[in-house]
């Protein structure tokens, strides 16, 4: 896979580049401010960019403004956001555009999953951090469209939400892909989502799980 990381920190940075070659990955190169970011993947067109939240030059949340441009000027853009902390303001809008990632930095340590995480992204699929996902269900509107579901659904609907395929979530929840697939089809009509042919359902569900 051909990347671009754009992280202000050397020493993340290169140990990252590092643990990418090590595991057959091409970097393509880097960038260590947001602006230098953009130019950096306009120019290389990488396979998937890797962006540190917080980034020059205010050290908010310029890495997430870098990607919402990325992501404009190319829709289908594969994106993986990085933070040492949760910064949910800009992340609803990605998610619900797929090829989308967004994990804590402490799972880059944890090798298997955060190259598992990858290759969702890259593929068009979604990686979310379990603690960014709890971040974003705190209701936010008086009426709570998943107040229908059972908690089990709402089990499962976090668990796509996390970029989880239907066999995934049964071996991780240790029940039968087809009871999966009853699952989602009983909350998709509980958020009454159409099955149409520009319908996305699992994409929508996804950002009804996250905005409600």
């Amino acid at each position: 896979m051909r990347i671009v990381i754009g992280e202000d920190s050397a020493l993340f940075r290169e140990g990252l580049s590092r643990l990418l070659t090590e595991n057959g990955h091409e970097i393509l190169g880097t960038a260590e401010s947001a602006d230098e970011l953009v130019t950096v993947v306009r120019a290389l067109d990488p396979d998937l960019t890797i962006i540190d939240v917080r980034m020059p030059p205010t050290m908010t949340d310029d890495g997430a403004r870098a990607a919402a441009v990325l992501r404009s000027e190319s829709p289908g853009r594969p994106i993986l956001m990085l933070s040492q902390h949760i910064e949910t303001r800009h992340v609803v809008p990605l998610v619900g555009t797929g090829a989308f990632g967004y994990l804590l930095k402490d799972r880059v340590l944890r090798v298997a999953d955060f190259l598992d995480a990858m290759q969702r992204v890259a593929g068009g699929g979604s990686a979310l951090d379990p603690a960014i996902v709890a971040a974003l269900i705190t209701p936010t509107r008086a009426s709570d469209p998943l107040a229908a579901l059972s908690t089990r659904e709402r089990e499962v609907l976090a668990l796509v939400a996390e970029g989880r395929s239907n066999s995934a979530i049964a071996s991780q929840l240790v029940v039968a892909e087809r009871t999966v697939e009853t699952h989602m089809r009983s909350i998709f009509q509980k958020l009454q989502i159409a099955d149409t042919p520009t319908t996305h359902r699992r994409v929508l569900a996804v950002i009804t799980h996250l905005t409600s």
